[in-house]
């Protein structure tokens, strides 16, 4: 069973867009682009769901 958690290794920030790549079985770049992509129109749209994901999302304990 999949499990979205935030790995601690080949994380750039927090490790959210990491964790999403993992979980969906893409590739990290295309989830990275997508978060700057939300950032453009004035930073709100991907910074607030950003910082919730980091906060509600596990890290991983290995």
């Amino acid at each position: 069973m999949k499990k979205l958690v935030r790995p601690k290794k080949g994380r750039k920030v927090a490790g959210v867009a990491l964790a999403f790549a993992n979980y969906f079985n893409l590739d990290v770049t295309l989830v990275r682009l997508i978060w700057v992509f939300l950032l453009i129109p004035g930073g709100f749209p991907g910074f607030i769901p950003y910082v919730l994901c980091w906060l509600v999302i596990p890290e991983d304990t290995k």
